[in-house]
């Protein structure tokens, strides 16, 4: 959004010749509006000034365009709007700039899916001689609707739990840095599996992976992070759950013979969070425990595990345990249960880190999986 503020009224690039007669009819179906504004009419018709909107632009993630005149009402509007944001005093410009950012990178990688797998599912054209991105504007025109519909629903819902999850921290320091177990999911041998695969097979295995790796964290009640194609990242503020989902997610692969071998890493403690991420020592432990776990094997921290003794989850050596259920049976009490199972395995540097003690998670037997 680069230009000269000289502010002359001029119409200097209204639109490139060489576009696509399709591709702006799309983007005028898609925004609902024609192109009116170049980024200085927009940023002074918006009341704010060409390096704010400058931010704003470029934080949503959009390319600088020069003087072409390419933003719409809805652009005018969406500054306006964060603008008024920070006059008002509800959030500071920082804040304002971040909320663009966030908004943006994670809209940016939905509507990529979306678009792709709109054109991908087009197999066959209505009319003959008709081309996918001919098929594009009609499928479009009638999902458009339904779509911004769901997204404001899935948005409200998400924006629910997550308030839910900032009353119920502690204080106000919990907000920001919280204790939460967190885990990566690897799959193993995957860059060897892309030199031998064919494209559309590596992208077909990736997207089994990464939904079921979502679909299992939602519904045991931790929070899916982020995916990077052969990792998964996951929090959960209750050891049991994050550990109950590491397990599952082995299970599952491990029946699934199409898939490759998975290993997970856990780590529990103080974790910052920022922009839906998670960072911090925390974080770097869990990925490196990953990197070092057997094939089909969970492998936690020193912290994750004492938190399962903690709350009864794991006993702290199985001669805890059978002495737990000898000492019960003498009083005629029903001996304790424990969900998961420990095993202390050696010592070991970890680079950044320093020496770590990790411990092997298990599902006990006769737990039910």
């Amino acid at each position: 959004m680069t230009v000269d503020d000289t502010g002359s009224g001029m119409d200097p690039h209204a639109a490139d010749p060489g576009e696509d007669p399709l591709a702006l009819r799309l983007e005028q179906l898609i925004l609902g509006a024609e192109r009116r504004y170049t980024p200085f009419q927009a940023a002074r018709s918006a009341g704010v000034s060409m390096e704010l909107a400058s931010r704003f632009w470029r934080a949503m993630g959009f390319a600088d365009i020069g003087q072409a005149k390419a933003l719409t009402e809805a652009d005018v509007l969406a500054l306006r709007r964060l603008a008024g944001l920070v006059e008002a005093g509800l959030l500071s410009e920082a804040m304002a700039v971040q909320v663009a950012r966030s908004t943006g990178q994670t809209t940016a990688r939905l509507a990529e899916w979306q678009i792709d797998s709109f054109l991908e599912g087009l197999t066959e054209p209505p009319e003959p001689g008709m081309t996918r991105t001919e098929v594009t504007y009609p499928i479009i025109e009638l999902l458009l609707p339904e779509l911004e519909e769901f997204l404001v629903y899935v948005w409200r819902r998400q924006l629910a739990a997550s308030a839910g999850r900032v009353i119920q921290a502690a204080d106000d320091e919990e907000m920001v840095d919280r204790r939460l177990a967190v885990g990566f999911a690897d799959l193993v041998g995957f860059t060897r599996l892309t030199r031998r695969m064919e494209e559309e097979e590596l992208g077909e295995l990736v997207e089994a992976f990464e939904t079921t790796a979502a679909d299992l964290v939602a519904a045991r009640g931790g929070r899916l992070i982020k995916t990077l194609g052969d990792e998964v990242l996951y929090s959960a503020d209750d050891a049991g759950v994050a550990a109950e989902i590491a397990l599952r997610l082995i299970e599952t692969m491990a029946n699934d013979e199409t898939m490759p071998e998975l290993r997970v890493g856990i780590a529990f403690g103080t974790v910052t969070t920022r922009m839906g991420d998670v960072f911090g020592t925390t974080v770097n432990l869990a990925s490196r425990l990953t990197s070092i776990a057997p094939r089909d094997a969970v492998l936690v921290d020193s912290a994750f595990a004492e938190e399962l003794i903690r709350t009864g989850e794991a006993p702290a050596s199985e001669a805890e345990a059978a002495e737990a259920a000898a000492a019960a049976e003498k009083e005629g009490e029903e001996p304790p249960t424990y969900r998961f199972g420990l095993q202390p395995m050696w010592q070991r540097p970890v680079r950044g880190l320093g020496v770590v003690e990790p411990w092997l998670l298990t599902r006990r037997d006769g737990t039910p999986s």
